[in-house]
């Protein structure tokens, strides 16, 4: 009886959960760019550098992610200078 998950169990589950950041990042960077662009851009670009150094089979998902979380930022820092604050709104 094994106790312990075999070395390929723990290689799927690995290159699922590097998947997984690569999607996600990719979702949070997406949605960064309307909203909380100062918590969600960080984030997508964390979880998207993980997913790359794990090896993660969505590869370009996880370059997305890193793209649209350095995006995030930019806007943020664009914002931040135009109005001098980083809160934003649509109106005027």
């Amino acid at each position: 009886m094994e106790f312990t998950a075999s070395a390929s169990a723990r290689a799927r589950t690995g290159t699922r959960d590097a998947d997984g950041m690569a999607v996600a990042s990719f979702v949070l960077g997406l949605v960064g760019l309307l909203v909380f662009n100062i918590f969600l851009g960080p984030i997508a670009v964390v979880l998207a550098s993980m997913a790359l150094w794990r090896g993660t089979a969505r590869r370009g998902r996880a370059l997305l992610g890193l793209g649209l979380g350095v995006a995030d930022l930019v806007v943020l820092a664009v914002l931040a200078s135009a109005v001098h604050t980083v809160s934003w709104t649509f109106g005027g």
